[in-house]
């Protein structure tokens, strides 16, 4: 189950209080009170694996350890150590605390979200000409303390959109190694499914039905991942009583999420050519063509269709390699 929106609590550790403490070897008289150890810092850092958001659905607390208190003879104490969680690149991290948000982009970004305290200063470092022995002594300072939303956008370089059962799946397990379950009823997919072409990211966006922006089905849940989606692949099943009704369905919950969707690279696919008769198949491209765009018909079992496919992947690539120089 892929978790993709979470909520945590983060507390750094406190500083460590500094000591009061005199030297009592004869004629070396003096404060040596150490200074505390900083308190335990918290930071997030991007890696690649979409699944690290796990270890946050039960382990709601994130909280580091605190540093020691100082020691005698000019000895500071421990710093509490830090802490460190992977979450995956395209993690949003919004600090509920102060209302500022962060995006973790790249692999190995690493972001402090909660800064340990300070620790105090022992009475060494209170002595003076005035004062040669000092008992002041300085408290650690408090570690930082917030609450945090981590929402997950996966950045993907093709985003396969469409209603329930248009074949997305099996598009997607055709192109790449990916193995996502396929069925035919609506709601196989329940998450995203990602799969690696060459070069290309693809992802599987599931649950777009007629009101998913507004939070009908699984939709809203998803529809935040296709906004980090360069280039759409839109699929209609060629079996639909209303091809272009089914576009239009998905068009409109876009645009109410989110208008620059409307902006993106798009490609129709009219899925599942091979269910339908030509007969049946030329009326429907034709239905499409108010659209004023190409619809490719294509069925994943289909060795002509999967070639067609890929020569626009491979395009892509090209396009890609292009904008990375």
């Amino acid at each position: 189950m892929l978790i993709d929106d979470v909520k945590i609590e983060v507390k750094a550790g406190h500083g460590g209080d500094g000591n009061v403490a005199f030297n009592k070897t004869k004629m070396t008289l003096g404060p040596t009170g150490g200074n505390g150890g900083a308190g335990g810092s918290v930071y997030f850092e991007g890696t690649a694996d979409l699944s690290v958001l796990a270890k946050f659905r039960y382990k709601k607390d994130l909280i580091a350890p605190d540093g020691a208190k100082g020691g005698r003879q000019l000895k500071d104490g421990i710093d509490g150590k830090d802490l460190l969680f992977k979450v995956p690149v395209g993690t949003v991290v919004h600090n509920l605390s102060t209302n500022k948000a962060i995006e973790i982009a790249v692999i190995g970004q690493r972001l402090l979200v909660a800064l340990g305290g300070k620790g105090g200063k022992g009475n060494f470092m209170f002595r003076s000409s005035l004062n040669t022995s000092p008992e002041e002594f300085q408290e650690g300072l408090l570690g930082e303390e917030c609450e945090l939303r981590l929402e997950l956008k996966l950045i993907a370089d093709v985003g396969f959109i469409g209603l329930p059962n248009v074949g997305k799946s099996s598009w997607l397990n055709c192109l790449t190694n990916a193995q996502s379950k396929v069925a035919n009823y609506p709601f196989t997919t329940l998450e995203p499914n990602l799969g690696v072409y060459f070069e290309l990211i693809l992802a599987d966006i599931p649950g777009l039905i007629e009101g998913a922006s507004l939070g009908k089905g699984l939709g809203i849940k998803f529809l935040r991942h296709i906004e980090r989606t360069k280039t759409l692949f839109h699929f209609i099943s060629a079996e639909s009583l209303d091809p272009l009704k089914d576009y239009q369905i998905i068009k409109n919950e876009l645009s109410f999420f989110n208008q620059d969707l409307l902006k993106r690279a798009e490609y129709i696919f009219l899925n599942k050519a091979d269910m339908v008769s030509q007969e049946e198949l030329a009326q429907k491209l034709n239905k499409l063509k108010v659209l004023n765009k190409e619809v490719i018909p294509v069925s994943s079992l289909d060795d002509k269709s999967i070639l067609q496919v890929e020569k626009i992947l491979r395009q892509l690539i090209k396009q890609k390699s292009i904008l990375d120089k």
